[in-house]
C-alpha cells in the first residue's frame, strides 16, 4: 500500500465567494451591500427574504464540496489498492478537484449574476451529484481523475451563489447570524468529512468500499435540489456587466501556472513542465494586473478592479488572510497524515480526533461577531492569540506525549486552535467587505476567495513538503513539531497584521 501523498491544493475553504459583477446604482437592490450600510433584501424574485429553511439549504449545498475534499483523504490508501493508482495519480485525484475549483470560481460568480444565482446553484448542485456518481463508478484511476476535475468545476458553480444569495436576501442581525453560520460550516465540514470517510470506508457499505464516499453525495444533492426549488429565492443583477474575457483568461493562466506545478510537481519528480509553468506564473500575474488597470481606466468593468485594493479594510484584511490561509491549508492535511501514519490511528479514529476542533470552531464563529461588535479588531487579535496557544499546546503534546497518544490526546490543543480560528476568520472575512461600496461588494468577495484559495494551496505545498521531507530523517514526531513551529511563525505574522485592521471590524 502506498503512502498517503500530500495533495498540493487546498480544500474549498471557508470563504466569501465571488459574485463578480459591478452593477449600476439602479441595481443596488439586488447587490450584496457592505455590512456597514443599509441593504434591502429585495431581489428579482420580488423582494423575497431568505427563510430559515432557505438558509439551511444553501449551507447544506456549501458543505457538500467541503466535506468531499476531506472525505477523500482517508480513502486514498484504499483507492490506491483497488485502482493501482500510485502516489502521483492519487495527488491528481485530490489536486485536480482543487485546481478546477480555484480556476473557475470567479467565472461561476459572474455567471450567477447574469443568469440567476438560484438557477446556477441548481445547475451546479445537479452537476455535483452527477459527477459524484461518475467518481463512484470510475473503473480506473484516469477516469476517477477526470470525474474529480469535473466535480471541482461543479463546485465552482455552486459555491459563489451561496454567500451572494445570503447577502442579497438578508440584512442586519439576520445577515450577521447567517454569515457566522456560513463561516462555521467549513469548520464542521472538515471534521465531518474525515469522520464520515472513515465510517464509510470501514463499514464497506454494500461492498462498495471507497466508492461509497462519492456515491453518498447523490441523495444529498437531490435533497438540496428539492429544497432549493421550494425555499431559495432567485436573485440576479438586473444590469449584469459583460464577462472580462482577457482578465478571465489571464487569471486562469495565473492560477494554473501556480497551482498545477505545486499540485503535481513533487510527486512527478519536478519535471521540466513544472518549472516552465512556475516561470510563466509571474509574467501571467503581471499581465493580469496591467490588463485590469487598463480596463478600469477605460471605464469598463474588470474582473478584479485595482481600485478595490486601495480600500483600507480590503487591503489590511487580505494581508491578514495570507499567513492565516498558508497555515490553515498546510495544517489540515499534515495533521491527518500524522494521525494515520505517525500515530497509527485508523481512518475513523483520525477523524474523531478532529471533532474538538470542529466544535470549538463552530462556537468561535458564533460568539465572534458579538466580540467584534464590542471590542473591534482586538477580538481578531485575541482569536490569533488563542490560535497560537492551541498550536503551542499541540507542539508540547506531540513532542512529549507521542508514544501511546490516542485519538483524544490532541483534543485540548485542537479545541483551542479551533476556537481561535472560529473567532478570527468570520470577523476577517466580513472586515474585507465592510468598506467596499455597495456596487462592488460582489467583486470584493471574488478578490477574497481567490486570495484565500491560492494561499491555502501554497500552504499545503510548503508545510506539507517540509513535513514529508523531514519525516524520513528525523521521524514523524519531530517532523510534525517542526512543521507546527513553522505554522506558528505564520500565526505571529497574522498577529502583527491584526493590529493594522480597522478599529471596527465585521
Amino acid at each position: 500500500m502506498s503512502r498517503i501523498p500530500i495533495p498540493k491544493t487546498a480544500p474549498p475553504a471557508p470563504s466569501i465567494p465571488s459574485t463578480s459583477s459591478v452593477p449600476s446604482a439602479a441595481d443596488a437592490s439586488t447587490v450584496p451591500s457592505s455590512p456597514s450600510s443599509p441593504a434591502s433584501p429585495a431581489s428579482s424574485a420580488g423582494g423575497t427574504a431568505l427563510s430559515p429553511l432557505g438558509l439551511f439549504t444553501v449551507l447544506m449545498g456549501a458543505a457538500l464540496p467541503m466535506v468531499d475534499f476531506f472525505i477523500v483523504n482517508v480513502a486514498l490508501p484504499t483507492i490506491d489498492h483497488d485502482l493501482h493508482a500510485g502516489p502521483a495519480m492519487l495527488e491528481m485525484v485530490v489536486g485536480g478537484y482543487g485546481v478546477a475549483y480555484a480556476v473557475l470560481l470567479v467565472l461561476g460568480g459572474r455567471l450567477g449574476d447574469m443568469v440567476g444565482r438560484r438557477r446556477l446553484f441548481l445547475w451546479g448542485t445537479a452537476a455535483f451529484g452527477v459527477t459524484s456518481v461518475a467518481c463512484g463508478l470510475a473503473p480506473d484511476a484516469w477516469t476517477l481523475v477526470a470525474a474529480r476535475v469535473a466535480q471541482g468545476a461543479a463546485s465552482a458553480l455552486m459555491m459563489p451563489q451561496v454567500l451572494a444569495t445570503i447577502q442579497a436576501t438578508t440584512q442586519g442581525a439576520r445577515r450577521t447570524k447567517a454569515l457566522s453560520m456560513y463561516s462555521g460550516t467549513a469548520g464542521v465540514a472538515s471534521a465531518v468529512g474525515q469522520v464520515l470517510g472513515g465510517v464509510l470506508v470501514s463499514v464497506d457499505l454494500f461492498g462498495t468500499g471507497w466508492r461509497s464516499i462519492f456515491l453518498v453525495n447523490a441523495p444529498v444533492a437531490a435533497l438540496v435540489l428539492l429544497l432549493t426549488v421550494r425555499a431559495v429565492p432567485e436573485t440576479r443583477s438586473e444590469h449584469p456587466t459583460r464577462v472580462d474575457g482577457r482578465g478571465t483568461v489571464l487569471l486562469s493562466l495565473t492560477l494554473v501556472s501556480l497551482l498545477l506545478p505545486l499540485t503535481e510537481g513533487r510527486s512527478a519528480g519536478w519535471p521540466v513542465w513544472s518549472w516552465v509553468l512556475l516561470a510563466v506564473f509571474p509574467f501571467a500575474a503581471v499581465a493580469f494586473v496591467v490588463v485590469e488597470r487598463r480596463e478600469e481606466r477605460a471605464g469598463r468593468t474588470p474582473l478584479v478592479p485595482p481600485s478595490l485594493l486601495r480600500i483600507h479594510s480590503v487591503r489590511s484584511g487580505l494581508a491578514l488572510l495570507v499567513p492565516f490561509s498558508i497555515g490553515w491549508g498546510g495544517f489540515m492535511f499534515v495533521i491527518a497524515v500524522a494521525l494515520q501514519e505517525g500515530l497509527r490511528l485508523g481512518p475513523l479514529a483520525a477523524g474523531v480526533a478532529l471533532v474538538p476542533l470542529c466544535l470549538t470552531f463552530l462556537l468561535g464563529s458564533t460568539v465572534g461577531p458579538r466580540l467584534g461588535a464590542r471590542y473591534g479588531r482586538r477580538a481578531v487579535t485575541a482569536g490569533t492569540l488563542i490560535q497560537a496557544t492551541g498550536l503551542i499546546t499541540l507542539v508540547a503534546t506531540f513532542h512529549w506525549g507521542w508514544d501511546g497518544l490516542g485519538a483524544l490526546g490532541p483534543a485540548p490543543g485542537l479545541a483551542l486552535l479551533g476556537l481561535g480560528q472560529g473567532v478570527l476568520l468570520p470577523l476577517t472575512l466580513r472586515t474585507v467587505l465592510s468598506e467596499v461600496p455597495t456596487t462592488q461588494a460582489g467583486v470584493g468577495g471574488g478578490v477574497m476567495i481567490t486570495t484565500q484559495q491560492s494561499f491555502m494551496a501554497l500552504g499545503v505545498a510548503t508545510l506539507g513538503t517540509l513535513f514529508l521531507s523531514l519525516a524520513p530523517s528525523v521521524g514523524m514526531r519531530d517532523a510534525l513539531t517542526i512543521t507546527l513551529g513553522a505554522q506558528l511563525a505564520a500565526v505571529a505574522v497574522t498577529l502583527l497584521l491584526s493590529l493594522r485592521l480597522p478599529r471596527a471590524v465585521g
